[in-house]
């Protein structure tokens, strides 16, 4: 029994023996030191293949890492090529733009010399062969006065009328049947023709004037003590305190308050009297100085001193 390896198995069913001679024993014992040795060196193998397990998936993040910033750099470039070839074709349409800019200066250069000359007879200035900056001025301030005043001081007819039924001047009234003096001029039109301010103003009164026998009635008042009246309407566009400009819409003609049918009564009164309406008719930008010498009882010298009128001589000297 000294020579044998006797190994006991115990389980529930009771315990065996298995007898081992001396070969066998040690055949066991190599085993068992060789699967130990076998256990550690697959260990220390495995170590060693983690680690190299690890270098590699760092180095495959890097490498990762590395292609991820190439694409970037890749677009970023194609992105940096896209914005220079919009900017170089921006800027040849800036070039031909510019181009074309050139051209239509030259041709407005030329445009605007015969403006000028224009200008010049149509403000009925002396013509002068050569325009130079300072001509230039002086016909641009004489335009900008002559606008002003057109602006300021009631003109031009306030109704695309059939025909003017009755003047200003004393008449039989056709309701009262009285001699009495008309203040204005009738325009005989359909209802609701529209109705426009002759001049910028500001909306005095706009609605029915009973007392007056006007009817429906705006009252405009303008620059220099000048008024305007817009009687027997059929509606009024505008209300009182209103700020209104030439050439703007302000009612419909009709035939309210003491009237014999669809008309427009205009006047125009300075400071308190009624004026002739007709000259203010036909007063425009060519027909200037007209004005001044047929409408009596307005002290038009004294307009001289006024600014608009008096850069023209501050200029010459």
């Amino acid at each position: 029994m000294r020579n044998k390896l006797v190994i006991t198995l115990t389980t529930v069913y009771g315990s065996r023996q298995y007898t081992f001679n001396q070969v066998a024993k040690y055949l066991l014992l190599i085993f068992i030191i060789l699967a130990a040795i076998s256990f550690f060196v697959s260990n220390a193998l495995l170590v060693v293949k983690t680690d190299n397990l690890s270098d590699l998936e760092e180095d495959h993040q890097v490498l990762s890492d590395n292609y991820e910033m190439m694409v970037g750099s890749q677009q970023l470039y194609i992105d940096e090529l896209k914005d220079l070839s919009m900017s170089l074709s921006s800027l040849k349409s800036e070039r031909d733009t510019l181009e074309e800019e050139n051209i239509r200066i030259g041709e407005l250069n030329t445009s605007l010399d015969n403006s000028l000359f224009g200008l010049e007879r149509l403000l009925g200035m002396e013509h002068e062969t050569e325009i130079d900056p300072h001509r230039a001025e002086l016909l641009t301030i004489e335009a900008n006065k002559r606008l002003f005043f057109l602006h300021s001081i009631p003109n031009g007819v306030p109704i695309q009328a059939i025909r003017i039924s009755d003047k200003f001047g004393p008449r039989i009234h056709p309701v009262r049947k009285k001699r009495v003096v008309h203040q204005g001029i009738d325009f005989k039109a359909n209802r609701g023709t529209p109705v426009y301010a002759t001049a910028d103003g500001i909306v005095e009164f706009g609605g029915f004037h009973k007392s007056s026998g006007f009817g429906k009635l705006i009252i405009l008042q303008h620059n220099f003590g000048f008024k305007t009246y817009f009687a027997h309407l059929d509606a009024v566009k505008v209300k009182g305190g209103e700020f209104v400009s030439k050439g703007q819409l302000i009612g419909l003609s009709g035939n309210t308050g003491l009237s014999t049918g669809p008309h427009l009564h205009y006047e125009i009164r300075h400071m308190f009297t009624a004026i002739d309406p007709e000259p203010f008719l036909s007063w425009n930008i060519t027909n200037f100085d007209s004005l001044f010498t047929k409408v009596k009882g307005v002290k038009w010298a004294s307009l001289k001193e006024m600014y608009p009128l008096n850069q023209h001589s501050q200029l010459s000297q």
